[in-house]
């Protein structure tokens, strides 16, 4: 679904990110008393009434400063009201209007959308209204006093602000995949995303750490909808200190939770590393689909052996991920980028796949023909009864056995290995539940005695 934006603006620290979370009945944007914790626009879904739309939170805006990333969160902030069907301008109750806030009423009276004046930190309903008519001198309409933590003044906001925006049932109901992007810091997850997108979706910067929030974008090829979702750079837990960066790791773990498909960004110059390792079990835990994009080849010296080479070392260093599929890219130069899209459907497309019964259990006594479940020294067999898929999203089968005991982990190896080849699960992990007689019969009882 095409959702409305609300785009949120204003200076540094008058509690943008807090007012966003308000608004969308979340935690989801980081809030840290720090100014410049926010940098991209994010998106979050909310609803009011009978309407729904997106908020997007943006980074502070400064005009008269050009140092470090403000340049580009400027950018971002640009970029995100030109897409809005309205625009809310937040400032802070509790300092009064401020030169800053000055500049950016002037810039957004240029705008051709319309602008909610929203006076935030006004906990205290008496003293909000006194605080709030301070703002009228900015010229932006009425000023709404709110308190973005208690809640307080955004139901009469909200309802001034859905009126001009379109009725649910004006817009369109699109299906949509979503894709997470994630890595470690400084691997080129951020220009992927600007690459996918055609635009400056993201901060690019060689700083270890400028991505903050989980940051998405809707786009379309040849009639498919994907939400890309950029994520900050995960390094190991033990060199990740509480703040800002331990709020961005979580919602790049919540991003992966909340994805169809994860594309697992690896540096061609770094090879696979220990946290990519452990990021890619990350992944197998949630269950999610993934391909693995092979970034900075460019940077590579090659001959006609080294993409063989290196596909080898990624198969070793990741051999728990060989069903995802590998794409040797280059974010920066744009070079095989838009395969991804193919191999993300592939993917979603095995992880949504249902098989029928019977051809599961064809596919078990082919396996059994060629390869006998084991014995044990006692001289006791394994035995497969039959197995059915029970739910999707990872696909996940359970076989019904004599006792799960008897197979060993080579031979369930086996099996996994026979359901991926024959029944060509590329992209998706798959779950196998080996369920023993003695389950079964409790099972059966308790379903009795519910009965009964």
């Amino acid at each position: 679904m095409s959702l409305p934006i609300i785009a949120i603006i204003g200076r540094p620290n008058v509690g943008k990110s807090t007012f966003v979370n308000r608004l969308a009945a979340n935690r989801t944007a980081i809030v840290h008393d720090e100014p410049g914790i926010t940098r991209d626009r994010t998106y979050q879904e909310a609803f009011w009434l009978d309407r729904d739309f997106l908020v997007v939170d943006t980074g502070g805006l400064v005009f008269d400063d050009d140092t470090e990333f403000l340049p580009s969160i400027r950018e971002q902030a640009m970029a995100a009201l030109q897409e809005a069907s309205a625009a809310i301008f937040v400032v802070d109750g509790q300092s009064g209007p401020m030169p800053a806030d000055e500049e950016i009423a002037q810039w957004l009276r240029l705008q051709p959308v319309p602008v909610f004046l929203v006076v935030n930190k006004c906990e205290s309903p008496e003293q909000g209204l006194v605080q709030a008519a301070q703002f009228w001198e900015l010229g932006c309409g009425e000023p709404y006093p709110v308190s973005a933590i208690h809640g307080n003044g955004t139901g009469e906001l909200l309802e001034e602000v859905v009126k001009v925006l379109p009725a649910r049932e004006d817009i369109p109901d699109i299906p949509e995949t979503r894709v997470a992007i994630v890595g470690r810091p400084n691997v080129g997850k951020s220009t992927l995303l600007n690459t996918l997108t055609g635009e400056n979706r993201s901060i690019v910067s060689p700083i270890s750490g400028t991505t903050r929030d989980a940051i998405d974008m809707r786009v379309e090829r040849e009639g498919k909808y994907y939400r890309l979702i950029d994520t900050a750079g995960i390094r190991r837990k033990k060199n990740v200190q509480y703040g800002a960066e331990f709020f961005s790791i979580n919602r790049a773990f919540k991003a992966i939770r909340r994805a169809d498909v994860v594309i697992l960004v690896l540096d061609a110059v770094d090879g696979v590393t220990e946290q990519d390792q452990r990021l890619a079990n990350r992944i197998i835990e949630e269950g999610r689909a993934a391909v693995l994009a092979i970034n900075k080849w460019d940077a590579i010296e090659k001959d006609s052996y080294t993409i063989y080479e290196y596909e080898k070392q990624v198969k070793d260093r990741l051999y728990f991920l060989d069903w995802a599929e590998p794409l040797f890219i280059s974010a920066l130069t744009g070079k095989r980028v838009e395969k991804v899209f193919n191999l993300v459907d592939t993917a979603v497309e095995s992880h949504r796949r249902r098989i029928t019964t019977s051809v599961i259990n064809e596919v078990l006594q082919e396996a059994t023909n060629w390869h006998s479940p084991p014995t044990s020294r006692q001289g006791k067999q394994g035995r497969i009864y039959y197995g059915t898929q029970v739910s999707v999203q990872p696909p996940t089968i359970t076989l019904f056995v004599n006792d799960p005991k008897r197979f060993n982990d080579g031979y369930r190896r086996y099996i996994d290995r026979q359901f991926r080849e024959q029944l060509n699960f590329t992209g998706t992990p798959i779950r196998i539940l080996w369920r023993g007689k003695k389950v079964r019969e409790m099972e059966r009882t308790a379903n009795r005695a519910t009965k009964v």
